[in-house]
């Protein structure tokens, strides 16, 4: 049988994806991240599936759930918030599952950074504006950060920033950030993306942390920083140009 990390998206129902949709209503046992999984997701479930919420589970107690689900020949669905590959903590449970020999798939989801961007109808990449985007987030009571993987670092590059689980130290992350952005660069704050309880503050990295504080947001958000928020004279990007030559342009065989 198979355990299936599933990404489950940022938290609206409807942003998982098909496959992970049909993979959760064949599985007979779910396991979801408590809060995090709104109802309307886990009514896929198949009628008689057994739901176990993780969220007061220790690491050993969920991978115990997973190995003996499989050992009584039950397919699993592990659902994720957002997607699998961002702080889900998939990585150790993988681990452990390929040392007690039972095998796992991965199912991608809707990472909380990208709905967060398109409720603030933005792309992060615009031309000769920034090209890059770098995802982190600051030490808190979390896991240690690696050595060198510092907001300051990042921002010397000049790159667009999507900063997570962060906002409770918004002020240490405009700290950070000012020296290399300046004052006036432009901040995105999206609160619970997808969710009905959304909000979104814009701004400026001089300011922001006096929104945020003033609107009570302290959970659930990404903060946005990078000259691509503000970005209005931008060249049009040579994907679509009329100047391209499409004569190499690759043809089915």
């Amino acid at each position: 049988m198979t355990v299936f990390f599933i990404g489950a998206g940022p938290g609206a129902a409807d942003l998982i994806t098909v496959r992970g949709r049909d993979l959760l209503a064949r599985c007979e046992v779910c396991l979801y991240p408590g809060s995090l999984t709104p109802p309307d997701l886990l009514a896929h479930c198949p009628a008689d599936a057994r739901r176990i919420d993780t969220a007061d589970l220790s690491l050993d107690q969920i991978v115990g759930e997973l190995v003996a689900a499989d050992r009584a020949g039950h397919d699993v669905a592990r659902l994720c918030s957002g997607d699998p590959s961002i702080y889900s903590a998939v990585a150790e449970q993988m681990r452990r599952l390929d040392a007690a020999g039972v095998p796992y798939q991965v199912v991608p989801g809707v990472p909380a950074f990208a709905a967060a961007a398109a409720e603030l109808g933005r792309e992060l990449t615009v031309p000769t504006i920034g090209q890059s985007l770098v995802i982190t987030r600051v030490q808190a009571r979390s896991t240690a950060m690696p050595e060198g993987e510092t907001l300051a670092n990042f921002a010397a590059t000049g790159t667009t920033l999507a900063v997570h689980l962060a906002i409770n130290r918004i002020e240490q992350v405009v700290e950070e950030l000012l020296p290399h952005y300046g004052a006036d660069c432009p901040v995105a704050v999206v609160h619970c993306a997808s969710q009905p309880g959304q909000r979104i503050l814009r701004g400026i990295l001089s300011r922001i942390a006096q929104e945020v504080r003033a609107a009570g947001i302290d959970r659930a958000a990404v903060i946005f920083v990078g000259r691509v928020l503000g970005a209005e004279k931008f060249p049009d990007s040579y994907l679509y140009s009329a100047a391209r030559d499409r004569s190499d342009k690759l043809r089915p065989r």
